[in-house]
């Protein structure tokens, strides 16, 4: 019998459970793999609370890396040794050991480690999608990326800074800010002491941003419109402080011909081979340097509740691995 963190109903992080469950034994194109460590995701958040509905009861969380322990038929890329990571559905990361589809599983390369797969796959790979197919960024341009101190931003303001933009994040409060500026921000505003709109301008000489990366939501989201240049692109990608209100499409209109995307990572890997592509990239970032993982908390996975007390309060900085 192994272990994994169950919800049986939508809720505050109390609803989350630490219970005995069945794993068997994979079945055709499927790997039974034993987590080393497991990833703490915002969009776990969002699952245990009921923003995106789930199928209860049901396992709950998307990324993590270990070992395949054992392998179905219809395998064929990957063997019962091989040390690997994954960050896509179906839901279930939370957990001692638990199956997965082998097509959504990539093997680990020498060099990254489970810890550092575990805290960078699905972030890693978001950044990945928002920097090079959702708004594919180019040297010499300046981009927004709001929560620059946060998991995503972390990763996705030292890559933008790899590609040779200029990167403007934002961060609340001074510990956040210096983080911000350590991992590729050239441009620091810290949103709890000055208005971010009014220092986007200033920056950019009254020019505003090609590209706004969003995955706060409510808080940020007419301000982002506000930093954008004429035929500027509105990268909504997260609700951190809520779901953005309803926009009519006339406003897009009035502020410069804006483009709106609302991307999401199931898409942009829903293909084996972009799956495998975005990966490869992520991994070869990781491997030269240019991008470093801030694995700043672990709590045990049995201490899930508090992980997710921890993150929906603010008080974590870049990731946060859970320990089977």
């Amino acid at each position: 019998m192994s272990k994994a963190v169950r919800i049986h109903a939508t809720g505050r992080p109390e609803v989350l459970r630490w219970e005995d469950v069945e794993v068997g034994e994979p079945g055709p194109g499927q790997v039974r793999i034993r987590n080393v460590a497991v990833g703490l995701n915002y969009i776990d958040t969002y699952h245990r609370s009921g923003l995106y509905p789930l199928e209860l009861p049901s396992g709950i969380g998307m990324e993590a890396a270990g070992v395949v322990e054992a392998a179905g038929s219809d395998v064929g890329d990957l063997s019962v040794g091989d040390r690997v990571a994954y960050a896509s559905g179906p839901l279930g990361a939370y957990a001692e050991e638990r199956l997965m589809p082998a097509a959504r599983v990539v093997r680990l390369p020498d060099g990254v480690d489970e810890r550092t797969a575990a805290a960078a796959m699905l972030k890693g790979l978001s950044a990945w999608y928002l920097l090079r197919r959702t708004y594919r960024v180019k040297a010499g341009e300046t981009v927004l990326f709001h929560a620059a101190a946060g998991g995503v931003g972390l990763i996705a303001c030292q890559w933008a800074k790899r590609l040779g933009a200029i990167v403007i994040g934002t961060a609340g409060g001074e510990a956040k800010v210096e983080l911000a500026r350590a991992h590729g921000c050239d441009h620091v505003i810290d949103y709890r002491r000055e208005g971010f709109v009014e220092r986007v301008m200033e920056i950019t000489d009254g020019a505003g941003v090609p590209v706004v990366y969003d995955g706060v939501g409510k808080d940020t989201w007419a301000g982002s419109l506000d930093c954008l240049a004429r035929f500027g692109t509105m990268v909504s990608f997260g609700n951190a402080s809520g779901p953005v209100p309803p926009i009519a499409p006339i406003e897009l209109s009035v502020k410069g011909s804006l483009y709106l995307t609302r991307p999401t990572l199931v898409d942009y890997t829903a293909a084996r081979e972009d799956l495998v592509e975005g990966a490869t990239e992520l991994f070869e970032v990781l491997q030269d340097g240019s991008v470093r993982v801030a694995i700043n908390q672990t709590y045990a996975l049995s201490d899930a509740a508090e992980a997710h007390q921890d993150l929906e309060a603010r008080k974590n900085t870049g990731s946060t691995v859970l320990l089977p």
